[in-house]
């Protein structure tokens, strides 16, 4: 194993070194393997389908019209939902699975400097997710009404019922997904190459926004997110208060979206939103940081002594031979 820093206390972003392999290289080998992994997961999901249409007219039907609307997200149909939201979630084992392979063993440090997943924690943030989800809905009741994206027609009956069953089961999955890879492994690749928190924290931030089809407005919100979300992360040495803000923005979008016939990824988004998503993320890092001071969490990891580097040997004296016609130097014993 190399050394690692300076320091025997590790923070998020660094955390590729209390792995078993932790080489400049293995950043780079986690992505390949985690994009052959998801592909093949992808594949046996398309499989799947196709033998699921194979065996009847109507499944057939259904997965033909998703596919003919080029793979557009559409909340009206809980196929599409299923197929939009599954194939994001299925980075989520393709990423733990490939840092296994490559980082070996604890894997949990991809998740947080416990080792694990600390899911009380987790649900302590989602409390305060959702406790500022509820202020800012009752602060953008206040606000002048915002017509942006296309009205579409809510789902009705048993489509409504399922649709509301895919989104409550598939984002939580999702965003966790959108969390690991771009809070997880983009945060700690940086880190394993860039000490710096900075660097790992604002980085990634283009590639999330790349992947957000919002005009500036949109993006400008996205880049934001991504922001308050890597703070959060490295702020509290997990992913837990990422995920939780995540999930609940999610959640809130697609719900409302689909009871009310908005569209949740519309292109254009409008000031208003964006006001609420100001106030959403900077109401919710003021309320993790409140809890973090009172009651503080571990947001390091300390590498055992054993993977420290070894200390640097000190001289020892030799002995000297004297010059003809100088006296033998006498040894003293300590």
């Amino acid at each position: 194993m190399p050394r690692p820093i300076d320091s025997d206390r590790l923070a998020f972003h660094r955390l590729v070194f209390a792995r078993r392999r932790s080489g400049w290289w293995t950043p780079l080998a986690v992505g390949a393997v985690g994009i052959v992994l998801f592909l093949l997961m992808v594949l046996g999901a398309a499989l799947v389908a196709l033998l699921i249409a194979l065996s009847s007219e109507e499944a057939a039907r259904a997965l033909n019209r998703v596919l003919n609307d080029g793979g557009v997200l559409d909340i009206s149909d809980p196929l599409s939902l299923l197929i939009g939201l599954g194939a994001i979630a299925l980075l989520l084992p393709a990423y733990l699975l490939a840092s296994l392979i490559v980082n070996g063993r604890r894997v949990g440090f991809a998740s947080a400097v416990f080792g694990r997943l600390r899911w009380r924690w987790l649900l302590v943030c989602a409390g305060l997710a959702v406790a500022m989800a509820i202020v800012v809905a009752i602060a953008t009741a206040l606000l002048p009404a915002e017509q942006s994206g296309e009205s579409l027609t809510p789902p009705v009956g048993a489509t409504l019922w399922l649709s509301l069953l895919v989104v409550i089961l598939v984002v939580p999955v999702q965003a966790a997904a959108e969390e690991y890879i771009f809070r997880g492994y983009l945060m700690q690749s940086i880190g394993r190459w860039l000490r710096h928190p900075l660097f790992a924290i604002l980085l990634p931030v283009p590639l999330f926004v790349i992947g957000h089809l919002y005009d500036p407005v949109g993006q400008a919100a996205v880049a934001l997110f991504a922001t308050a979300a890597g703070w959060l992360t490295w702020r509290t040495g997990g992913l837990e208060a990422a995920i939780a803000v995540h999930i609940v923005n999610n959640l809130l979008a697609f719900v409302t979206g689909i009871v009310a016939g908005t569209d949740p990824s519309a292109a254009d988004v409008g000031w208003v939103s964006f006001a609420t998503s100001v106030l959403l993320l900077g109401g919710y890092c003021l309320a993790v940081e409140y809890v973090l001071r009172r009651r503080p969490i571990a947001r390091t990891y300390g590498l055992p002594r054993t993977q420290l580097p070894p200390p640097i040997p000190m001289p020892t004296p030799t002995a000297t031979v004297p010059l003809p016609g100088e006296p033998t130097p006498e040894l003293t014993k300590p």
